[in-house]
């Protein structure tokens, strides 16, 4: 399991259009209760539902569990306080995450340039 107060070591997020959450898990480095946890407390955290109620997550909903991690274990924020700062600074977040999906982006294309280099 990784660190959890570095956002930095995180792995990559595949290009897949759904998530399990045992993938987000993994992908966030916060164990599956902690995410269903956060979905009853964040509004913004509603990843899809479907066949007995399974969860898929989106990319979206990715970056914004990291979001969340972020102020969590990384800022010291309680959970009432990243609600707040969630919703308070919505402009601010989608910053952050446009510059998780270029970082993320740029990471895939790297891949890419080294698969063409064989």
């Amino acid at each position: 399991m990784l660190d959890p107060t570095s956002n930095d070591e995180l792995p990559a997020i595949p290009a897949k259009r759904y998530f399990t959450i045992g993938e987000v898990s993994e992908l966030c480095a916060v164990k599956p209760h902690v995410l269903r946890y956060w979905e009853t407390e964040f509004a913004s955290l509603k990843p899809v539902k479907r066949r007995g109620n399974r969860r898929y997550y989106q990319r979206q909903d990715v970056l914004m569990i990291r979001q969340i991690r972020s102020l969590l274990y990384e800022q010291g924020f309680t959970i009432g306080g990243a609600r707040q700062r969630l919703e308070g600074e919505q402009g601010r977040m989608e910053s952050s995450i446009v510059q998780q999906l270029v970082k993320q982006l740029r990471l895939e294309l790297e891949e890419v340039l080294q698969i063409l280099r064989r």
